[in-house]
């Protein structure tokens, strides 16, 4: 196992559910951050989905220099490594080409590909990886399939992401394959708009206390 799977592996294990974020603002995702992190949640996913996204992971690091906070969405090799130079941690994609997974491997920042098969998997665990995310978890086969990649892949482990709620979360937290599961129910739309950060604290709350 490589150092950035190592690290990989010891982060997914530092609470039940990553909270996958899109930010609006720099001021709004430090409040996130912060809210996120006093909740209980210290791994954070930040998707590289809006024009201010490489800005606010940068503030949410100098915010919160103790979490371990990752940008998602990472479509290419471009994007991985404007993503290393703004502080993130590790990196998340939908998918994974190649190309991406050996840039991944090249630049040795943990990195969770993204796959819904087999044969993506397979793919990953040619470039050395062994710690994965299933997605979209709930479209791609729930937790019955990640049930039965757990015979022929015994040593691999999974952050499920995609359709999950608090209420699904539970069914693939208890498979033994499964470390964290990835969800973006804990900063709702209504709550950051009105800057509610007690609610996206409780929701962290409630999500950190989630049995596995």
């Amino acid at each position: 196992m490589s150092a950035a799977e190592s690290r990989m592996r010891r982060w997914l294990a530092l609470a039940p559910v990553i909270p996958v974020y899109t930010p609006a603002t720099v001021d709004e995702a430090v409040q996130v951050a912060q809210a996120l992190v006093r909740g209980g949640l210290p791994l954070i996913e930040v998707t590289l989905r809006t024009p201010v996204a490489l800005d606010a992971l940068r503030a949410m690091v100098r915010a919160e220099p103790a979490a371990v906070i990752g940008a998602g969405t990472v479509l290419d090799a471009g994007l991985l490594r404007q993503a290393r130079d703004a502080g993130a941690a590790f990196a998340v994609s939908p998918g994974a080409t190649p190309d991406l997974l050996r840039a991944a491997v090249a630049e040795g920042l943990p990195f969770l590909a993204g796959i819904a098969t087999a044969s993506d998997l397979m793919r990953g665990l040619e470039h050395g990886l062994d710690c994965f995310k299933f997605f979209p978890a709930a479209q791609a086969g729930g937790p019955a399939l990640l049930q039965s990649f757990a015979g022929p892949f015994p040593a691999v482990a999974f952050c499920p992401t995609g359709g999950i709620s608090a209420a699904s979360a539970p069914d693939y937290l208890r498979l033994r394959n499964v470390r964290c599961v990835g969800g973006s129910w804990l900063t709702p739309a209504d709550r950051l708009a009105a800057g509610d950060w007690a609610a996206v604290e409780a929701l962290a709350r409630a999500a950190a206390a989630l049995p596995r």
